[in-house]
């Protein structure tokens, strides 16, 4: 069973402006992403609705009169889990388990559970395992006090429910700090994988977007992979990063990423920060966007607000964040026509990944991105310059080789800002030509 308590005032309008906040999408929308949320971990779930909430209370967050309602339908459904998406307090949760003598998840306790079914490598069991203690910690310590009631004393001669919550966050904190170290190896070893990619010299792209926006669909048509892509919330955990051959005979590397969802728990964030590092130092950022949602602009605005917390300022870097509007295939004619110019006008692109449509455009257009920091760059070397060759062939795009005779070697190539004047230094200044693209 699935509740959605929503404030108890008129419904905001909303907006047809581009950038609506998040907190503008309807609660019926709301609803149904609970549901999906609940089948991705396939759920059967008998009973949902929205419940009016004109002020949360503090013992159960529903008034009585509610609880007692629920109580009844959970009683005559046989219902063993209730899901209430919004946030619970430990107190609340174990009220209302109490009440409905049924297991109760808050939104970010069913995020966790998904995670935790969906997690198939080490480093995404072992950060989906810190985000649930992080959280389960917090918990534990407060839905323990009622306990501490129970005898009087200070330091070892406490009453029994502060010896209980000690041994328990001692156990949570060990084990939290054993991931943590583990998971800095995986970051060290991460970074190392990520300077060995850079000294091959390909530009990187990474893609984010809200969860079931279609990106490792996507990510498999444009770089031949095979990652899984389900029509369902976080099928994608763990990063998965391929060659992207690009239009002018180039390649890139592209990874993606876990989708985002609003209200994303922080310490999901927090636990997802080494995964996450692949974005934060991708020269491109491709936000993939379901543009035949309704509520793709509340959509944006979460991914933009998990961007943010990374450190990736959307609106603050342009040419480094492209908009891709995909499942254009679900569109209706008018609906088709007037993406295309409003794409145009936000300087997005619009495509589907299923049909193949516009696909040839964003080749173009992420080639085009990624070269813009580049210069190409034409320099002939002579046979005895194998060092400086091999140095060229290690930091920069060789873009085509051409054989001037007598040993003389004529290179077309990309070189990134920040080792161009090193190229400057090995070959001479005056040996470096510009080159047209």
């Amino acid at each position: 069973m699935v509740l959605l308590p929503v404030p108890g005032r008129k419904r905001a309008r909303r907006s047809a402006a581009p950038h609506v906040d998040a907190s503008e999408r309807s609660p019926q929308a709301r609803l149904e992403e609970a549901v999906g949320l609940a089948a991705a971990i396939d759920l059967d779930v008998v009973a949902s609705g929205l419940v009016p909430l004109p002020s949360p209370r503090p013992a159960a967050l529903f008034g009585s009169g509610k609880v007692e309602e629920f109580k009844g339908l959970v009683r005559a459904e046989e219902v063993g889990l209730v899901i209430v998406d919004h946030p619970l307090t430990p107190v609340q949760q174990r009220n209302l388990e109490t009440a409905w003598d049924a297991k109760v998840l808050d939104r970010t306790g069913l995020i966790l559970e998904i995670f935790g079914r969906r997690a198939r490598t080490r480093e995404g069991r072992l950060q989906v395992e810190l985000a649930h203690l992080v959280y389960q910690k917090s918990r534990l310590v407060r839905s323990w006090t009622h306990l501490e009631r129970q005898r009087g004393g200070f330091g070892f001669l406490g009453g029994p429910g502060e010896t209980q919550i000690e041994a328990d966050r001692r156990v949570i904190g060990d084990r939290i700090d054993v991931i943590r170290k583990e998971l800095e190896q995986v970051r060290r070893t991460r970074g190392l994988h990520r300077k060995s990619r850079q000294r091959e010299p390909y530009p990187s792209a990474a893609l984010v977007g809200y969860t079931n926006a279609g990106k490792s669909t996507l990510f498999n048509v444009l770089t031949g992979a095979s990652v899984r892509a389900e029509d369902t919330l976080f099928a994608t955990l763990d990063p998965t990063i391929r060659a992207l051959p690009l239009p002018g005979g180039s390649k890139a590397v592209m990874s993606d990423t876990v989708g985002f969802i609003s209200d994303l728990p922080t310490t999901l964030i927090a636990a997802f920060r080494a995964t996450l590092e692949e974005v934060l130092k991708a020269d491109l950022i491709l936000h993939v966007r379901d543009i035949a949602e309704e509520t793709s602009f509340s959509q944006r605005a979460d991914v933009n607000a998990v961007l943010s917390e990374l450190g990736v300022e959307a609106e603050g870097e342009p040419d480094r964040l492209l908009e891709v509007w995909n499942k254009a295939d679900l569109l209706d004619e008018v609906a088709l026509l007037r993406s295309k110019s409003e794409a145009r006008r936000a300087g997005a692109v619009l495509v589907s990944a299923v049909t193949g449509f516009g696909l040839d455009a964003l080749r173009d257009e992420i080639e085009r991105r990624l070269n813009l920091r580049s210069e190409m760059i034409e320099i002939a070397l002579l046979p005895e310059e194998g060092a400086l060759s091999n140095w060229i062939h290690e930091n920069c795009e060789v873009i085509q080789r051409r054989n001037m005779g007598e040993g003389i070697t004529a290179l077309r190539l990309r070189v990134a800002p920040e080792k161009r004047e090193r190229l400057a230094r090995l070959a001479g200044p005056a040996r470096l030509r510009l080159a047209a693209e």
